[in-house]
């Protein structure tokens, strides 16, 4: 009964059941912040989000008696029960902002989704790298907070009278939202020099540090699928192998047979 119950979860209509079942649950789960749709068909609207939560919940546990403790060992396996558990979590008093986490089910269609699934753990391989960019980020910005505190905090309290502040307008700078006319123009209204702080730091940031992360992401992203084609490379290689192997023992009992006759 095991193995005919690990058949159907591993079998690939089960998973785009599931795939399904996410997706409408994702659309009633949507549905429940318009207050018109609640109060026309809320009771509806409930009753499928329940049951989407009960096929959740019912997979969960199949795969736990088809696997075991070895169900624990995949990552994918502990994020898709953590989702469905945070979703059992009672949404009355202090708990109702973990209920409003339900949303997080969606995230389930990754795991469901394979290239989906290549996509996250070429993010994930790429994080080692991305620390040491973030660490670079973070001394430049240090720099440049207390370079733009010393330099524009006192004519511009509101943008770099503190660390903090000075952190969060470079920042909104880097991300090139309103630098130009809403902060570096203002500033250099007062310091005419101004740009020559505000240029390099966006000219580093924006345009060098930035897209580093994004060839580590890209680059990450070809090593994944590289690997993934390999791996078709080797699983039709062992596949022909078989089948030539097959083909040669075939025609060694054809040979076989008229010898002896």
């Amino acid at each position: 009964m095991i193995n005919r119950l690990n058949s159907v979860l591993e079998s690939p209509s089960f998973g785009r059941f599931i795939t399904a079942v996410i997706l409408l649950n994702a659309v009633t789960l949507g549905l429940e912040t318009s207050d018109m749709v609640m109060a026309h068909a809320g009771g509806f609207v409930h009753l499928v989000d329940n049951l989407c939560l009960l096929i959740f919940v019912l997979e969960i546990v199949s795969k736990l008696i088809v696997r075991r403790l070895s169900f624990f060992l995949s990552g994918w396996s502990v994020f898709d029960f953590l989702i469905v558990g945070i979703s059992l979590v009672p949404g009355a008093e202090g708990f109702s902002v973990l209920r409003a986490l339900r949303i997080l089910r969606v995230l389930r269609v990754v795991s469901v989704a394979p290239r989906l699934r290549r996509v996250v753990e070429g993010f994930i391989t790429a994080l080692p790298g991305m620390a040491s960019v973030f660490l670079l980020m973070a001394i430049i910005f240090y720099i440049g907070s207390v370079m733009a505190t010393k330099l524009f905090g006192h004519s511009f309290p509101e943008w770099f009278g503190t660390m903090g502040r000075s952190a969060y307008s470079l920042f909104q700078i880097m991300t090139l939202e309103s630098w130009s006319m809403g902060i570096v123009r203002p500033v250099m209204e007062i310091y005419p020099h101004a740009w020559a702080f505000f240029v390099p730091f966006i000219m580093v940031t924006t345009f060098a540090v930035v897209n580093l992360l994004v060839g580590l992401i890209v680059n990450s992203m070809q090593d994944a699928h590289s690997e993934e084609a390999g791996e078709r490379t080797d699983a039709y290689r062992d596949q022909v192998m078989s089948r030539l192997e097959a083909i040669e023992t075939h025609l060694e009992r054809i040979q076989s047979s008229s010898t002896q006759k």
